[in-house]
Order: C-alpha cells, then sequence, then structure tokens
C-alpha cells in the first residue's frame, strides 16, 4: 500500500508573503503592512511592499509550476486586496487578480486551494478592535460570501483559517507578529471564540453558494515523536493536552472545538469566568462538518515517558540536525502527527505546508543546488507514507513552499523555496529540489 491514485502533490504560498503591490489598484492596508513599516519589527527591517511580485509575475510562476508537474497550488486571499476596508465596497480590481490567477491555473491543469485567512487581517478592522470586536465573524461572512460566489464555479478546496495557533499566539500573546500585542488570557480566549465562530460562518456560506465544495481547517503541528512503544500512549495524551498557559499553541483546543463541538475540559476547567459566554449555538456553529484537516508540520519533540507516567520532551542530543531557520530535523513527526490526527478525528487530512529553509545561493554554474532539502524531503515523505500504509488517510501533500518569499518576522532572510527568487531583480531559479519533486509527483512517490 502507498500513496492513492488521487493523491494531491501540491505547492503553497501566502498571499502577504509573495504577491507586493501592496497599495496598488485599490487594496486597502492590512495589520503586516503596517506592522512591517514600524522600525525594528523585522528582522532585515524589509517588508512584503513588493516581495516576489507575484501580483505582476503570476503567469511566470503558474508556468514554472506546470513545468515542474505541480498538480495542486494552494495559495491564500488578501481580504483586503478585495475589501479594502474588510467590509462594504468590493474592489473589482482585486476580484480580476484572483479570477486572472485562477483561470491561469485551470489552463495548466493546476487545481486551485484557496485560503481564505492567512493572517493579513485588514487593517480598517483591526482599527474597530479587529478578532476582539465580535462584529468581525459577520465581517468574515461577508468576505467569505463575496469569494465565493466570484470563485466557486471553479474553485472547489478551501481553507478556512491557517495556523490560527501561530497568529493569536505570536501576533496577540508573545507580540512578535502583526499587530504586535500582549494581551492577557481573557482577551485571547475571546479572540479564538471569534476565530472560531468566523470559522463556521464561512463553512456555512460556502456550503451555501459552492456546489461539490470541500472545507478544511488548517493547524500549526509539532508533534510529539514516541522514542519507544512504551511512549506512545503518554506522547499521544500529551499532544492533545491543552491545559492553563499553553491553550493557544494547542491542538486540541481547536479541532475538538471544530470537529466535536467542545472544548477541551482542562481549558475550560482552568479558565472558568475567563472564558468568553459559550452557548450551545455557538459551539454548533463552530462544529459545522467540514470535509479535512490541514496539517503544517516542520518539526516537534522527541517524548519518553517518566516516573509519573507523563511524557518528557528530550532534548535532541548536541549537533542534531537543524534547517538554517533553526528547526531540528525530525521525519517522524510527519508519521505520528498524521497517525494521532486520524486517531482522534478520523477525517483526510492534508499535509498542507512541509518543507525546509536553506542556505541557499546561485552556484557557479548558475544553478541552485540544494541536497540538503532533497535529503529532508525525502526523509519526512517516507515518514508521511508509512502512514499511509498504517492506515491514515492521507489525501495530499503541498510543500512549502513554492518560492522563496518574506518570511514573516524573519523578512527575506530565510530561504524555503523549491524555486530561488533573486530579489534584485525577481529573477526566478528552479532549484535542484523543484526537479526532485517533480519526479515525485511523476512516481506518485513511488520512487521514494
Amino acid at each position: 500500500m502507498s500513496f492513492r491514485k488521487d493523491f494531491i502533490w501540491g505547492a503553497a504560498t501566502a498571499a502577504y508573503q509573495i504577491e507586493g503591490a501592496f497599495d496598488e489598484d485599490g487594496k486597502g492596508r492590512s495589520i503586516w503592512d503596517e506592522f512591517t513599516h514600524i522600525e525594528g519589527k523585522i528582522s532585515d527591517n524589509s517588508t512584503g511592499d513588493i516581495a516576489c511580485d507575484h501580483y505582476h509575475r503570476y503567469k511566470e510562476d503558474v508556468r514554472l509550476m506546470a513545468e515542474l508537474g505541480i498538480k495542486a497550488y494552494r495559495f491564500s486571499i488578501s481580504w483586503s486586496r478585495i475589501l479594502p476596508n474588510g467590509t462594504g465596497e468590493v474592489n473589482q480590481k482585486g476580484i480580476d487578480f484572483y479570477n486572472d490567477l485562477i483561470n491561469e491555473l485551470l489552463k495548466y491543469g493546476i487545481e486551485p486551494y484557496v485560503t481564505l485567512y492567512h493572517w493579513d487581517l485588514p487593517y480598517a478592522l483591526h482599527l474597530k478592535g479587529g478578532w476582539l470586536n465580535d462584529d468581525i465573524t459577520d465581517c468574515f461572512e461577508q468576505y467569505t460570501t463575496i469569494v465565493a460566489e466570484n470563485f466557486g464555479d471553479r474553485v472547489k478546496n478551501f481553507i478556512t483559517f491557517n495556523e490560527p495557533q501561530v497568529f493569536t499566539g505570536c501576533g496577540y500573546f508573545e507580540g512578535c507578529h502583526a499587530p504586535g500585542y500582549k494581551l492577557a488570557d481573557k482577551e485571547l480566549l475571546h479572540i479564538c471564540h471569534n476565530i472560531l465562530k468566523a470559522h463556521g460562518k464561512a463553512v456555512r456560506a460556502l456550503r451555501r453558494i459552492v456546489s461539490d465544495v470541500k472545507i478544511g481547517f488548517t493547524s500549526a503541528s509539532s508533534p510529539l515523536v514516541p522514542v519507544s512503544d512504551n511512549d506512545v500512549d503518554a506522547a499521544r495524551n500529551a499532544f492533545f493536552s491543552s491545559g492553563k498557559g499553553h491553550f493557544i499553541f494547542s491542538e486540541a483546543f481547536w479541532h475538538d472545538a471544530v470537529i466535536f463541538g467542545k472544548y477541551p475540559d482542562d481549558v475550560l476547567n482552568a479558565y472558568g469566568d475567563d472564558f468568553p459566554k459559550i452557548t450551545e449555538k455557538d459551539m454548533q456553529l463552530i462544529s459545522e462538518p467540514i470535509d479535512f484537516i490541514g496539517l503544517n508540520i516542520y518539526t516537534g519533540s522527541y517524548v519518553k515517558t517518566n516516573k509519573d507516567g507523563f511524557a518528557e520532551r528530550i532534548r535532541c542530543s548536541p549537533g542534531h540536525p537543524r534547517t538554517a531557520i533553526g528547526w531540528d530535523i525530525i521525519p517522524e513527526t510527519l508519521y505520528w502527527g498524521t497517525k494521532f490526527y486520524y486517531d482522534r478525528y478520523r477525517l483526510p487530512i492534508y499535509i498542507t505546508e512541509n518543507g525546509m529553509s536553506a542556505h541557499d545561493c546561485i552556484s557557479l554554474d548558475g544553478k541552485v543546488h540544494d541536497p540538503n532539502r532533497i535529503d529532508y524531503l525525502d526523509r519526512y515523505l517516507l515518514e508521511l507514507k508509512k502512514s499511509v500504509e498504517d492506515g491514515a488517510d492521507i489525501a495530499g501533500y503541498f510543500q512549502w513552499s513554492l518560492l522563496d518569499n518574506f518570511e514573516w518576522a524573519k523578512g527575506y532572510s530565510e530561504r524555503f523555496g523549491m524555486i530561488y527568487v533573486d530579489y534584485p531583480t525577481q529573477n526566478r531559479i528552479v532549484k535542484d529540489s523543484g526537479y526532485w519533486y517533480k519526479t515525485v509527483i511523476e512516481n506518485n512517490g513511488e520512487n521514494l
């Protein structure tokens, strides 16, 4: 048994990280447009004003995808490019851009997978309270409705939110991402509840408008890897724990609400009156049925069972391999992450992001050789194949990323792409890993 015949091999990006054209053709500002223009917020003091200039170069980028045999493209829509104020008047030029992109993808037989929210909240809504304002759930429903009405005749796969753990945890708790806030638990819980209600309203809007639609919700996941068979139960229990102090970054806090219609008891018991008022109607909305789970997995931790029966994290040994961004390379996370998720939630899973930041450069021969990334991808995909063989329903894999791009607070210092971008010239060079990935797609992973 191996990857199914209809397995989806894709690549992923996000609007703010690649589009550029931050103030062109009627686009409104997002919180990232504002945040990156504050001195010292981004490590290299860069912005996404131009990024990969995908807004003007999308045809070239789609052609490169086609040359690499990519079957599906996961991209996000910039909310403020379509609705400059987050609600109200629609910007037709924004609609036109995404229509053109979708049509170009379909011309080459590439299936579009649209993410509705990949962190770039319209700044106009932020000024009205953003995710703390209960009205934002209706704004998100309006935005989703416009997306569905304009693109739903050709786009059949949607993801409502990308990594709520990260954009809430880094943006509203740690303050290192836009909008740069450090809020109390009570406010954070309010934000999370509104995000999940917005998700539910988006699901309803998509089902109402788009025929044959498939809808997912994508989580940032750092799986716990048991070091022996005796540590599996402890790893699983710790992986889905979500008590006081770490509910935002937990797995179960978000997915239990979406799939089971109930927040975990350990969170409810830990926070008591700090939790916003929750109604049965809220939970019915939040748990509108979805079709798949998206998991973004790059790294994780090894664990063993301590004397009290709980999982204890084990530090990697000195010299353990790491990516350029400093993340431990732990291929088994693709096996255990998908296994634990499928055992708990029993929904098809897409790996919606996986990839490696490497110290890429243009060699003397004019090419970009990245054998370390090829090795990384090979090891991780072998673990994903093992998960399939052990019974997990894995529907597809999207490599992060199609292009080198703006890596949030890291600016342009990290390169994740299978296509190298020379930012001063915007020249694109397919890396060796891109050509390697082409062979994987052609063989449906049988050559791994």
